[in-house]
């Protein structure tokens, strides 16, 4: 194999990405109470959303070891790529730097790249994919480098969920002053900064009302969409999610487009009802 991308399992793999045999998940897990979930690929999301609405303690999420990255980078690959959560938000790509110095201390150098998403969920997938792409266009390992964190800096991450609480408690929103009460029924449209925290970019009364308001800011900041994939994610709404693939796909035309359900700690994020969109 000339390469290899790795993800922590945050970013979700499509079916096609699984069958490729290019792309590896590293898992991260969550606390439920006493119970420690891991994020892999039997990870049954209904039964962990039951468990969730059963706890009434605050959900936890622990990143992968560097050790187990260190295993992930192993193997016939001249090339191996990483894709991590947003090092504002989790360990994982401090964990991921320091397996890449394991390595290098018990098997050598090798080409191993981290890539600090700044991003969570279909954001790292599209990274992913991304860099399939430069390495089938026949590009050297710092053309790939290149290439793709420039693409980073294009990407835009938005999302709107039913409950802001695990986020609130996990303090993934340090900074952001103008949440308002749930009681009202507001929700706050939310997405990426350039460095990978999380901002509010508006709100609406109602879950309708602020996917609205997440789509007319979608449509608004694209840029050369037509170069693009747009991509969605969802946690246990598949109909919401088609229906804002439908508004989308009506306002910009892109190169492609897809929807996953979250997997693990995408789950664990954005609750049940959750929509995440990157462009």
């Amino acid at each position: 194999m000339e390469y290899k991308i790795v993800l922590d399992s945050c970013g979700e793999l499509t079916p096609e990405m699984k069958a490729t045999g290019i792309f590896e998940s590293v898992a991260l897990s969550m606390q439920v109470g006493e119970e420690t979930i891991v994020d892999d690929a039997g990870f049954d999301q209904a039964d962990f959303l039951k468990k969730v609405a059963a706890c009434s303690e605050c959900l936890k999420s622990s990143c992968p070891s560097p050790e187990r990255y260190m295993e992930s980078y192993s193997g016939d690959a001249k090339r191996v790529y990483v894709v991590t959560l947003s090092a504002e938000l989790s360990g994982s790509y401090n964990s991921a730097e320091l397996g890449k110095n394991l390595y290098a201390e018990e098997y050598g150098d090798k080409d191993i790249y981290i890539f600090n998403s700044r991003s969570a969920s279909v954001g790292e997938t599209l990274i992913a994919l991304k860099i399939r792409e430069c390495e089938e266009a026949g590009m050297s390992f710092e053309k790939v480098i290149e290439t793709v964190e420039e693409y980073i800096e294009t990407q835009n991450t938005y999302f709107v969920l039913e409950d802001l609480d695990t986020l609130r408690k996990n303090g993934r929103l340090t900074g952001i002053k103008s949440l308002v009460a749930g009681a009202l029924n507001i929700k706050p449209v939310m997405g990426a900064t350039p460095e990978g925290t999380i901002r509010q970019i508006g709100q609406a009364r109602g879950m309708k009302r602020a996917l609205a308001r997440m789509v007319e800011q979608v449509a608004a900041d694209a840029e050369n969409t037509k170069t693009k994939i747009l991509a969605i994610a969802h946690c246990n709404c598949r109909e919401r999610a088609l229906d804002i693939e439908r508004q989308l796909l009506a306002k910009m035309e892109v190169k492609s487009s897809f929807i996953v359900d979250t997997a693990g700690i995408s789950t664990m994020y954005a609750n049940d009802g959750g929509i995440i969109v990157v462009i």
